[in-house]
Parts: structure tokens; C-alpha cells; sequence
């Protein structure tokens, strides 16, 4: 939009923990407005009015989910951030594609083959396009894995291996919510993993063609929980006397974000954000193993662990050139916990963990010794200092006077003072920095193959065969 008219109108669907992000976001940039905030629950709305007043913004328009393509266009709404319950996503993305609106949505894109397909239809018949917030491309130790790949250090990669460690702290917390249930999230293959089937999609310029796994639920549940002594008997925590001493149980009461967004609104839609995660009714697995092929050519032998007793990852390259490695320590180790004091109520990624460590990466070329690559700075809140630096690619610089650039789905560019055109994001990109390829936000091709190798994951979780990805999402 043009610098200095009217502020283009935003409205935000679905009004949970991690949507604060967004409406602050928003909030704090004058080219943009909240105008509407849609949501079935209004006293979750009435808290993100609440971030906005705080801002300084007027109160945004409350939309309930059956007003809301009726109301795109009688609200003149321009851009739509879609950050509800993962199996939602493509009510909203679809009619907001083809009321014109630039859309942008929470990972995952979406939970399934047909959504998924839906989706790309729509696209296709539109015209327009959707960025999927991958704030993991976004964090600078990954964007310099990019750029030591990408530049060749060591020549063609040929394999992956990639372990990530979700600790008990952040990993139970997938089984405390609406996430457990594998209609809702997709599972962790579908809802977590995303980011990292993306970064090696990405990493390596390469398109998922066959996946095999085997997955399985063996910590968390009620059998796992008697039969490894960590079951309470408890339903919920808030409450619950059993729960009082449970390094697994959340306290929403002690957390002014948590009790207002879930406790203060259970009376509305009775649902409860702290439930016993050696309950029944959990249908996603915490243990997965998968071998995935490329079309490049490559292998990556990937294993999702929900219940460390650390927090991090492990990703390692194995190229013509010789071998890069890299490790990022989230949390040394974690102490038993009640709570957090996050004042979004995020238990992990907005604030560092406890006990945080560091990064690593080291390049091991054919022939010469091993060096350590230089690293910037590292931030363990905010993904690693990914969300802004997304926040700021997508929707521009809090103060763009300041910088003299303004947004481009994508990008950021120099401010012309007139409306930039955002029909193709992959042609964006940072001329400081031509390798950086995080500045072409994912589109929602990125989307569907990250989302491939997780929907072939959990097909092959379950009849123990290989899966071909164009079985499971067709491009």
C-alpha cells in the first residue's frame, strides 16, 4: 500500500496463544490495522482487544466463524492472518484467496490430502497466492546452513541425517492441548515436523518423493504413564490435587495470559488447555522414525523424540565435498515445572528455555581439517529470533520512515512510495544478500511439500509400507 494513506485492514482468525504474535504485530505497524478479530470464543477476542488497546488501536470488529466470508468483503479487508485449530485452516484460506485478500497462515498449510487440494485448486483458479509462516527459514543459524549448502562447501549432498528433541517440558505440551488428537493437528509429522521437512526441502533445493516410518505412541498416554509410574489421576490440572506436584501438568491460573485466554474461557466452548497428558484419547504418536527420498537424488534419515530430557536438534549433511554439522542445544536439561512466565502464556519459543545452550556448526571438507563456521548472534526467544525477522519480511519494519522500506510478500525493498506488487513472492529477494533465500516467503507450494512428507508419514505409520508423496498431496 501506498506510505502514509489509509492503513490496509487486517483481520486475525483464530485468537489463541501464538495469534498474539500477530496482532501485536500488526498492531505496531501504521500501514496495517486490526479491523476484525474472528473467533468462536469472545472472551479470547476480548483478550487480543486487549493487546490492541495496550497498542494504542482502536477496538477491531468481533466476527464469529459463519460471518466471516460474508464479511471479508462488506469490511473491505485486505489482509487475513489464519492462526486456528490446524484442521481449520482451509475455511478460511480459501474464501479469503478468492475474496482477493493476501493471505497468510500459521504452519501447517493445512492437515490433509483433500484440504490440501482444495487449497491448490484454488490457487489455480484465483490466481493468488498464500505465505505459510515457516519462521524456522527465518532464524540465522539456519539461513547460514543455506548459505554454506547453497554456495557448495560441500558439493552435492547426498545424504541427511536430522534428529530433533522436543524435552518433557515442550514436548508434553503437544498432549495437553487440542493437538493430541490427530483429527485436529495432523500429528506431530503434520503439525510439528512441517518446520523441518521444510528446512530440508529447502535446504537442500529438493521435492520429497518417498517416505517410510514407523511411529508410535510409548511415553504419553495412560498405558505409558502406568506402566512407566508418571501417571496422576487427574483429568485436568487446574484443580486437581494430584496435579499440584506433576512436572508434567500445567498451571494456567499463575500465568495472567494462560487464565485469560483458556481458564477465563472454558465456560464458552468447555475447552481445557491443560488435560492430563497420561490421559486417555491421545491419537498422535511422540516416537517417529522415517528414511525419506528426494528427487535430487538425496536421502534424510529424520527421528522426532517428544520426550527428552533436552531440548534441540542435530542435522547433519554428508555431500561430494565433504560433511556439514550442525547442533543447537534449546535447554541443557529442564527442571520440573508448574507454569511459565511468558507473558504471551507460550510454554516454549517465546521466551529461551532454561538452562539454554548454544549452537554449533562445523565444516568437515574431504582432506583438510575441521573448521567451525562463524555463527551470528543467537537468541533463543522468538524461534531463535526468527518471528520478527518473518514479521518484519512480511508486513515490513515497525517504522518504516526509519529504514525507508516497506513490505513486499516476502521481501523487503525500498520504499517507492507506491503499491508494491505482490503477485509473485518468488521473484522477491534481499539484494544484500542474493543467497538468502528466506526472503522468498514459503508459498503455498512450500506448504503442500512440506506436508507431503508428513501426510506419507503417517499413512506409512500405518500400513507399514513406503508412500509415495504423489500418492498423498498431488502439485
Amino acid at each position: 500500500m501506498t506510505v502514509g494513506s489509509t492503513p490496509s485492514r487486517a483481520v486475525v482468525v483464530g485468537t489463541g496463544s501464538r495469534a498474539q504474535m500477530f496482532t501485536e504485530a500488526l498492531a505496531r505497524r501504521p500501514h496495517l490495522r486490526v479491523a476484525a478479530l474472528c473467533d468462536p470464543n469472545p472472551v479470547r477476542i476480548a483478550h487480543h482487544q486487549r493487546l490492541l488497546k495496550e497498542a494504542g488501536e482502536p477496538e477491531a470488529a468481533t466476527w464469529s466463524p459463519v460471518e466471516f466470508e460474508r464479511r471479508l468483503r462488506a469490511d473491505d479487508i485486505q489482509e487475513v492472518v489464519v492462526t486456528c485449530v490446524d484442521a481449520l485452516h482451509d475455511g478460511y484460506i480459501v474464501p479469503a484467496l478468492r475474496a482477493g485478500c493476501r493471505v497468510v497462515t500459521e504452519k501447517p498449510m493445512t492437515t490433509d490430502a483433500a484440504k490440501c487440494r482444495r487449497i491448490l485448486e484454488t490457487v489455480g483458479e484465483t490466481g493468488n497466492h498464500l505465505t505459510v509462516a515457516f519462521n524456522y527459514r527465518f532464524n540465522p543459524v539456519h539461513e547460514e546452513v543455506h548459505r554454506q549448502l547453497s554456495g557448495g562447501a560441500i558439493g552435492e549432498v547426498l545424504s541427511v541425517h536430522f534428529e530433533w528433541l522436543l524435552d518433557t517440558r515442550h514436548g508434553a505440551d503437544y498432549f495437553r492441548r487440542w493437538h493430541r488428537e490427530k483429527q485436529h493437528s495432523g500429528g506431530l509429522m503434520v503439525h510439528k515436523s512441517s518446520h523441518h521437512f521444510d528446512l530440508v526441502n529447502w535446504w537442500l533445493g529438493a521435492r520429497p518423493e518417498e517416505v517410510f516410518g514407523y511411529g508410535g505412541l510409548g511415553f504419553y498416554g495412560r498405558a505409558a504413564g502406568e506402566r512407566s509410574g508418571y501417571r496422576r489421576d487427574y483429568e485436568r490440572a487446574h484443580g486437581a490435587t494430584a496435579a499440584r506436584d506433576d512436572p508434567f501438568a500445567l498451571e494456567l491460573a499463575g500465568n495472567d495470559a494462560l487464565r485469560s485466554l483458556y481458564l477465563d474461557a472454558e465456560g464458552v466452548d468447555g475447552y481445557h488447555r491443560d488435560r492430563n497428558v497420561f490421559g486417555d484419547g491421545i491419537t498422535i504418536e511422540d516416537d517417529m522414525a522415517l528414511l525419506v527420498r528426494y528427487d535430487t537424488g538425496a536421502t534424510m534419515t529424520y527421528h522426532l523424540t517428544a520426550y527428552s530430557p533436552w531440548e534441540g536438534y542435530r542435522v547433519m549433511f554428508n555431500g561430494t565435498r565433504g560433511r556439514l554439522e550442525l547442533e543447537v542445544e534449546e535447554s541443557r536439561w529442564q527442571p520440573p515445572v508448574l507454569g511459565t512466565s511468558s507473558g504471551r502464556g507460550a510454554v516454549h519459543g517465546d521466551q529461551a528455555l532454561a538452562n539454554a545452550g548454544g549452537p554449533r556448526l562445523v565444516l568437515r571438507p574431504l582432506w583438510e581439517p575441521p573448521r567451525e563456521v562463524a555463527l551470528p548472534e543467537f537468541d533463543h526467544a522468538g524461534h531463535g529470533g526468527g518471528d520478527e525477522r518473518m514479521l518484519d519480511v512480511l508486513y515490513g519494519p515497525v517504522d518504516p520512515a526509519a529504514t525507508g522500506k516497506t513490505a513486499v510478500d516476502g521481501a523487503d525493498v525500498p520504499d517507492t512510495r507506491e503499491t508494491p506488487d505482490t503477485s509473485d513472492a518468488s521473484d522477491a529477494s534481499d539484494a544484500s544478500d542474493a543467497s538468502d533465500a528466506s526472503r522468498r516467503s514459503a508459498t503455498e507450494e512450500d506448504g503442500a511439500l512440506a506436508l507431503a512428507t508428513g501426510l506419507a508419514a503417517n499413512r506409512s505409520f500405518a500400513d507399514g509400507k513406503p508412500v509415495a508423496t504423489a500418492d498423498v498431496v498431488t502439485l
